[in-house]
């Protein structure tokens, strides 16, 4: 296990699917954690088997539920962390939503909403945070993307161009903030086993399988563990990457 003990992690979409499974992982390895999201209920339910689990009694855990895709409720909560910690090491934006529908019949609406909670929010915990990273020298941000954001997929424009924007922004922030000592990553989700695709029928579930090499769905634990690499010491030298965790979707 990577050892993250002393370290400040803010997870953003941490209270369901693969933003739940880091949380827990980053706190497991020793990590004090905090998370963003929207459910109030599922957020405490996350804190307290955060501290059921917690590999140290001196580990800290905390919870805000906020609109990631604005700017000003963001900016507060992470400068109330910051008074809560002396700084924060590593922020994950994992906050996600989809909309799916063919272009065609897309709403401004559904547009909108996918673009501001997928891509804005990244725009959003970033800035806040970005001067304390600069300041302290340090720091790790690792974007949760999608391998649609690099492949594309029917019925999903806002959403691939949302993770596509993603990627985009981890590599320009990357060349921005390197020589201040931060590292900017992203991983790319294949398709994963969370409540999204347990909307899938058992038809569009085959057809699926059958482009995936390995034959089946990743788990929330196996983009954790990738996380955990991202945000260790053992990975000092990485910036600007895009890790594909697809079971062999993408290969390139």
């Amino acid at each position: 296990m990577w050892s993250l003990k002393g370290k400040k992690v803010l997870v953003t979409g941490g209270t369901a699917g693969i933003g739940r499974e880091i949380a827990l992982a980053f706190g497991r390895a020793g990590a004090d954690v905090a998370i963003f999201g929207t459910n109030r209920a599922r957020a405490d339910e996350v804190i307290a088997l955060l501290k059921k689990e917690a590999s140290d009694p001196q580990q800290q855990f905390h919870c805000e539920t906020l609109n990631i895709s604005e700017k000003e409720p963001v900016e507060k909560a992470i400068t109330h962390l910051l008074t809560l910690w002396p700084q924060i090491d590593i922020l994950i934006n994992n906050a996600g939503i989809t909309r799916d529908g063919l272009l065609m019949k897309m709403s401004e609406q559904d547009w909108d909403s996918v673009l501001d909670t997928n891509l804005k929010s990244v725009y959003n915990t970033c800035q806040a945070l970005i001067r304390s990273m600069i300041k302290q020298r340090s720091g790790k941000i690792i974007n949760i993307s999608s391998v649609v954001g690099l492949t594309g997929n029917a019925g999903q424009v806002n959403y691939a161009a949302s993770k596509s924007g993603m990627i985009g922004f981890t590599k320009a922030l990357a060349q921005e903030v390197a020589s201040r000592g931060i590292a900017v990553n992203c991983i790319a989700p294949g398709f994963i086993e969370t409540a999204m695709t347990e909307k899938l029928s058992s038809e569009q579930r085959e057809a699926l399988l059958k482009k995936i090499p390995m034959g089946r769905m990743g788990k929330p634990e196996e983009i954790a563990q990738a996380a955990l690499f991202l945000a260790s010491d053992a990975c000092r030298y990485m910036t600007g990457q895009v890790i594909t965790v697809d079971g062999g979707m993408v290969m390139s």
